[in-house]
């Protein structure tokens, strides 16, 4: 499984990450090729870089510089660093709009646009939201319906303005604020693993703490192998992907969730309502972007199983893997 904040190899060689297994084992190693492997802490979680590579020398090289960039775009759109010019941007809500670099723009505009395909279940205003819910165990009562009600008053990301001629942002509304908890770590490991194709490594995998970039073949294999924990059965698999340039992004609700009077609530969030998505505990999403598979699996977490499928077949490169609440798995 996927774990946020750290990576294990298990005895059979496969790697857990929280939600995912990357199978390392039973590689047939050349003697010239290895795999090289570093990690980091980047956005408050632990990103781990895996290439193929015959120079260890220049492959170290490389993975730091790809961390480097991850750690640039960190001081970009944290809305944890007081300085950063998305923090920026929140501290002027209702004020004035904020001037910041045509990247951070061209980021805020995508997630609008997500917003909008997916009719506002993806919201990076929901930064805003008040924190009526605990999923460290302590919560023994619902929130009451003015609280969660109330809890969603400065989301909409219809408010968030941009002006392309002078790539500002204003949040329209005093109190409210923008964040990338969700696509900002998605969109690191897809500009890491640019700089390490720019550097001439051939294969590897950047895994942004459960989104991962991934593209060339492991030693001596033709694909890598990926699995995706079935949460219902211990050390279970729900689908192995064999990929060899694709990006992969999960998100669930069964490793943080409350329960309350037998029903269990998860950490993903309705933007809309302030109440905890239903019917799906995990949606996977595979496909060229880690960015935009990021994306769709955050959105249809929210949206459900039957608008969630709508929505993923509009996009013929991506494909899916949904697990619902019952157990059932959907392949797409």
């Amino acid at each position: 499984m996927l774990l946020k904040k750290s990576h294990i190899t298990s005895k059979s060689g496969s790697i857990i990450i929280g939600l995912l297994f990357i199978f390392l084992a039973n590689f047939s190693y050349s003697q010239d090729k290895k795999l090289i492997e570093k990690s980091a802490l980047i956005m408050g979680s632990t990103f781990h870089i895996s290439v193929v590579s015959e120079d260890s020398i220049h492959t170290n090289i490389a993975i730091d510089e790809a961390f480097e960039e991850m750690k640039r775009i960190e001081f970009l759109i944290s809305e944890w660093i007081p300085e950063t010019q998305i923090s920026q941007v929140n501290q002027q809500a209702g004020i004035r709009p904020v001037k910041v670099d045509f990247e951070v723009f061209k980021l805020t505009q995508r997630a609008l646009q997500y917003s909008k395909l997916s009719n506002g279940a993806f919201d990076i205003s929901i930064a805003a939201m008040d924190r009526i819910w605990d999923f460290s165990g302590f919560m023994d009562s619902l929130p009451s319906p003015i609280e969660i009600k109330q809890s969603v008053r400065n989301v909409d990301y219809q408010k968030i303005l941009l002006n392309p001629q002078d790539t500002t942002i204003f949040l329209k509304d005093i109190g409210m604020k923008i964040g990338f908890g969700s696509i900002g770590k998605s969109y690191a490991a897809d500009k890491a693993k640019e700089v390490l194709q720019a550097k001439g490594i051939e294969a590897g995998i950047v895994n942004a703490s459960g989104d991962m970039a991934i593209w060339g073949k492991p030693i001596d294999e033709k694909e890598w192998k990926i699995g995706i924990k079935n949460p219902f059965k211990r050390h279970g698999i729900a689908k192995v992907l064999r990929i060899n340039n694709s990006s992969i992004a999960t998100s669930g609700s069964y490793e943080k969730f409350v329960e309350i009077n037998d029903t269990r609530y998860g950490h993903i969030i309705n933007p809309k309502t302030g109440m905890p998505s239903t019917g799906l505990t995990s949606v996977t999403v595979y496909g060229p972007s880690a960015e935009f598979a990021n994306a769709l699996s955050t959105s249809i977490m929210v949206m459900g199983k039957k608008k969630g499928k709508k929505l993923l077949k509009k996009f013929t490169q991506y494909k899916g893997v949904f697990i619902t609440d019952s157990g059932k798995i959907i392949k797409i």
